[in-house]
C-alpha cells in the first residue's frame, strides 16, 4: 500500500472545518480612520448616510435640455453653464438649454443632454443634428448608491477600492475587530540565520522569512521569535513564552515522526492537539490544537504546526492555516474558485490525499489550459516561485494523463 493511503488522515475539507468549529472569532473592537483601514476587518455592518452621486448629473459634455424641445429645425439658447462645482442656478425654460461638463449638476427643467458632439454651436445658440433619447447621458441621485442602503457587511476585509467608496461616503472613520497576533517560529538545529555562514549539513532558515512575509498579506501583528535548536526544554520554553504574547502560534518543523521531531510531544503537554496529519500533498505532517495560556485559566490560543519542507510549509500555511486565521479574525469569505481545464503535462499521482501541484495557467488561441512547473519535490521552492497556480488533483484520483481535465484554483493576494 502506498503511505498515501495510510489511514488516519484528516481529508483537507474536514481539517479546515475542524478549525473553524473549534476556532471563535475576535469580538474585540476598535475605532480607527479611514486612512489606517486597509486590510482590517468590519465589525459592524456600513449604511449610507447619503446619496451617491448626491445630484442627478451629466455622464458627458454637452449641453442640458428638455427633451420636448428638441427639434432638429429649431435652435435652443444657451442661458448658461453648468460646471462641477459650479451648478447653473436657474431654470431651463422651453426652447432654452445650458452648456454642461462630465458630473455638473443637471439644472432644474433640464432633462436630457446631448452630447457636444450631437450639436453645433453658433454664438447662443445650438442647432441639434442628432436627437438624443429621453434621459440619455444623465446619472442620477442614488444611482451608485442610495441613501440608508447597506454597503459593506460585518466581516469584509477593507480593499483599496472599498477606501475609495468609503471616503465617497464622508466616512472618516470605520469599527474594525482588533488585530490578531501571530508568533512564528522555525525549528531545527540545521537551521542558520542569514548573518551566519554555513557549516557542513546546515542550511539556511527560509521557512520563517517567507511566513512573516505571508502574514504580512493578512495585516496581523507578527512576533518573530527566531529559531529554536532540537531541545525539548528550549522548544517548551518558546511555546511557553509565545502563547504569552499571541493569540496565534506557527511553527515550522519538528511535527513529523523522526527521532528528534519533538513539537507534537511538548504540544501535548501545554495543551491539547485537535489532528496531526492531513491527507494532502505536499505537507501530511501538519498539527492543530490549542495552548493553555498560563496567566488566564480560560484563555487559550491556536497552535498550528507546519512542516519543515518549504514547499510544504507554504501550501500548508496557504489551504489550511490562512482560512483559519481569517476566520479567527473575523472575516467572512467564500472559499477560492477553480476552474476546470486541460493539463498540457502529464501529473505523477498516487491514490490517498489531495494534491497541491503548482502549475502555470495559460491562455493560448483563447483557450485556458494548465502546464506543471516542473518538479513537484517539497523541497523546490521554485515549484511555487514560477508557478500562478494550484492544480488540485483529488484526494482518491491517480495519475493524470496530458489532455485530462483537471481543476485549476488561482494564487491569491495572500500568496503573491
Amino acid at each position: 500500500m502506498d503511505c498515501c493511503s495510510q489511514p488516519g488522515l484528516l481529508p483537507v475539507d474536514q481539517a479546515i472545518r475542524q478549525m473553524r468549529d473549534a476556532i471563535t472569532p475576535v469580538s474585540t473592537t476598535e475605532k480607527i480612520s479611514l486612512a489606517n483601514a486597509l486590510d482590517r476587518i468590519l465589525s459592524e455592518p456600513i449604511y449610507s448616510a447619503l446619496n451617491v452621486p448626491g445630484n442627478n448629473n451629466s455622464a458627458m459634455d454637452g449641453y442640458a435640455l428638455r427633451h420636448q424641445d428638441i427639434s432638429t429645425e429649431t435652435p435652443l439658447t444657451i442661458i448658461g453653464q453648468s460646471l462641477a462645482g459650479h451648478p447653473f442656478k436657474g431654470r431651463v425654460n422651453q426652447g432654452e438649454c445650458v452648456r454642461i461638463m462630465t458630473g455638473a449638476v443637471i439644472p432644474e427643467g433640464a432633462d436630457t443632454v446631448v452630447m457636444q458632439e450631437n450639436v453645433r454651436a453658433h454664438n447662443e445658440f445650438i442647432q441639434i443634428h442628432k436627437p438624443p433619447k429621453p434621459g440619455e447621458n444623465i446619472r442620477y441621485a442614488g444611482e451608485d448608491i442610495a441613501i440608508d442602503s447597506l454597503v459593506f457587511q460585518q466581516g469584509k476585509r477593507i480593499s483599496p477600492v472599498d477606501i475609495g467608496m468609503l471616503s465617497s461616503l464622508g466616512i472618516a472613520e470605520v469599527c474594525v475587530f482588533k488585530r490578531i497576533k501571530v508568533a512564528v517560529l522555525s525549528t531545527g538545529d540545521e537551521l542558520k540565520p542569514l548573518t551566519e555562514k554555513l557549516q557542513a549539513g546546515d542550511i539556511y532558515d527560509s521557512n520563517r522569512p517567507t511566513l512573516i512575509a505571508l502574514l504580512s498579506r493578512l495585516n496581523v501583528e507578527v512576533i518573530d521569535l527566531g529559531c529554536i535548536a532540537d531541545n525539548p526544554e528550549k522548544i517548551a520554553a518558546a511555546f511557553t513564552t509565545a502563547i504569552e504574547q499571541a493569540d496565534v502560534v506557527i511553527s515550522s518543523g519538528g511535527v513529523s515522526v523522526g527521532d528528534a521531531d519533538y513539537t507534537k510531544d511538548i504540544l501535548e503537554t501545554l495543551g491539547k492537539i485537535n489532528f496531526w496529519k492531513v491527507a494532502m500533498k505536499p505537507g501530511k505532517p501538519f498539527a492543530f490544537g490549542a495552548l493553555q495560556k498560563q496567566n488566564a485559566t480560560s484563555a487559550k490560543g491556536w497552535f498550528f504546526g507546519l512542516p519543515g519542507n518549504p514547499v510544504s510549509a507554504v501550501v500548508t500555511y496557504h489551504q489550511l492555516v490562512l482560512p483559519a486565521l481569517r476566520h479567527l479574525a473575523g472575516e467572512i469569505f467564500d472559499a477560492a474558485p477553480a476552474i476546470n481545464v486541460c493539463t498540457q503535462s502529464n501529473l505523477k499521482k498516487q491514490p490517498g490525499r489531495t494534491d497541491y501541484q503548482r502549475g502555470q495557467l495559460r491562455l493560448e488561441n483563447g483557450e485556458s489550459h494548465v502546464i506543471t512547473t516542473g518538479s513537484q519535490s517539497s523541497g523546490v521552492l521554485s515549484s511555487v516561485v514560477q508557478a500562478n497556480c494550484y492544480i488540485v488533483v483529488e484526494q482518491e484520483r491517480g495519475a493524470v494523463t496530458a489532455g485530462e481535465k483537471v481543476n485549476v484554483v488561482l494564487f491569491d493576494k495572500f500568496l503573491t
